[in-house]
């Protein structure tokens, strides 16, 4: 099944596999904190520190626990140093560079619509 949405400017199709993977991206994205989060990181590696600043107020457990998901799911990768203190990165993996065609895609619309 393809879903065709047009307008004056440009005709997209999408079938249901592309549907389900920007369900899954706008979930994910949809949880608070998490899109700067990944905002951040598409920047580059960062520390926890460094996400924590940039993101702004938020608890560290909560950004512990975004982190937590986004690399369960396979959208970062967390790399631990045997080092004391410890250090830890954060960066996002191949499958996370769908969060860059995401905003990219947002971006080109919103400047249509202006």
């Amino acid at each position: 099944m393809h879903y065709i949405m047009s307008s004056s400017y440009n005709k997209y199709s999408m079938g249901n596999r592309d549907i389900q993977e920007i369900s899954k991206v706008a979930k994910i994205i949809g949880s608070k904190w998490t899109l700067s989060i990944i905002n951040s990181l598409l920047e580059g590696t960062k520390r926890f520190g460094q996400l924590q600043k940039e993101v702004g107020e938020i608890n560290p457990r909560t950004l512990s626990k975004r982190l937590q998901d986004l690399e369960k799911q396979g959208y970062l990768t967390k790399k631990v140093y045997a080092q004391v203190p410890p250090k830890v990165e954060y960066s996002l993996t191949k499958k996370g560079g769908v969060f860059k065609l995401v905003v990219s895609a947002v971006k080109t619309c919103d400047n249509k619509l202006k």
